[in-house]
């Protein structure tokens, strides 16, 4: 296939890449936006079944386009598919599928992208393929040991695959929150495991979205608006050391900015732990056979161990510039001191506090309007 020379290219066509092609259409710039998958949204369609936002509708839209009045608060995993799927038609955003980015590399005044369909040849690169696109793995001593069943959170489907099986959740971030709820629901009594200290946080506060609050109260040093909530997070969560838990030295907006990752928040695991449903182990020793041994000395026996210890912070490093370049996405875009430097722009890899899908078009409408200007 010979170059092609679009004045934009898009790497990636889930979230952010439907949010950026739908800006850069409104700012009448000349795109081409390709995906290493055969459709659109991929991530969303391998989730687990159960999944829904934990963020609110009404700020987890992308630009120009909302949910349906029909969608509830909280949509489910199936209902951001469809609203992803109508969004590509509204705005007729034809990706080239199938088609996967190797290299990127500056040359002149212009980048030059190898992927698996040919050269492409643009004067400005967004990426939007997201920052945690490499599962950790499954790694444990003795885990080659086991008699069970091993994967990583992002294999799980449901809980229906695993009935009558005792089943270990290792970690305890939203996900494997999630994952415990599910198999309780479908009337499994898991186990967690739980090696650091967390900070959990409830979904909703007095019926109002915590993602609402936190847009309140963005403007104040994190620290100090951790000390503003936290009476109130701890009367709704209640005390999380007295169920084996080891809550975080700092608060849950405060770690958002130390490690670029998100607290828990809780849409009923909490409960379930307190009605002896979920049980609560240390983090995992070794493995022999099927029987876990924990750091504190207990041990039990599963068939089954899904590991949440989450994802490799992936700054795409097929695009071959500094360092830095990557360090810089650990800030918002408007405090990044690279952005859209020789034409380069990264959308969706900071993590934030006000919900991960609101920043998105954010970030989106700001390249669009940024590369706009630059013309």
């Amino acid at each position: 296939m010979p170059a092609t020379h679009p004045e934009t290219l898009v790497v990636g066509a889930s979230i952010s890449g439907l949010a950026l092609a739908a800006c850069l259409q409104k700012q009448g710039i000349d795109y081409a936006l390709i995906e290493k998958e055969n459709e659109i949204a991929k991530p969303w369609r391998n989730h687990y079944e159960r999944l829904h936002l934990h963020t609110s509708k009404h700020h987890s839209h992308l630009p120009y386009k909302k949910f349906n009045q029909s969608v509830p608060r909280y949509p489910s995993r199936q209902q951001v598919i469809d609203y992803l799927e109508d969004y590509q038609q509204t705005f007729n955003i034809h990706p080239l599928l199938n088609t996967r980015a190797t290299s990127i590399k500056r040359a002149d005044d212009h980048w030059i992208t190898e992927t698996t369909s040919g050269q492409i040849i643009s004067r400005y690169v967004v990426m939007a393929t997201g920052a945690y696109g490499r599962p950790r793995p499954v790694s444990f001593n003795g885990i080659e040991s086991f008699a069970g069943k091993t994967l990583h959170s992002q294999e799980y489907r449901t809980a229906s695959d695993y009935a009558g099986q005792r089943v270990l959740v290792v970690g305890f971030g939203n996900s494997a929150c999630e994952i415990a709820i599910d198999l309780c629901e479908k009337g499994l009594s898991p186990a967690m495991s739980v090696r650091s200290p967390v900070n959990v946080i409830p979904r909703d506060i007095l019926g109002i979205p915590v993602l609402e609050l936190s847009i309140l109260l963005r403007r104040l040093k994190p620290s100090t608006a951790d000390r503003i909530s936290k009476p109130l997070v701890d009367l709704l969560i209640g005390d999380i050391t007295a169920l084996g838990l080891r809550k975080k030295p700092y608060g849950p907006l405060e770690q958002i900015q130390k490690e670029a990752a998100a607290p828990v928040l809780d849409i009923g695991t909490m409960r379930l732990i307190r009605q002896g449903r979920i049980k609560i182990y240390d983090a995992i020793d070794r493995v022999e056979g099927e029987r876990v041994y924990f750091k504190d000395g207990q041990a039990a026996g599963f068939d089954v161990i899904v590991a949440g210890i989450g994802y490799y912070r992936d700054y795409a490093e097929i695009v071959h510039v500094d360092k830095e370049r990557f360090e810089d996405l650990r800030r918002p875009v408007d405090k990044q001191m690279f952005f859209g430097k020789d034409g380069l722009y990264f959308c969706g890899y900071w993590v934030s506090p006000t919900g991960q899908i609101r920043e998105i078009g954010s970030d989106a409408q700001k390249i669009a309007r940024h590369i706009a200007g630059s013309k």
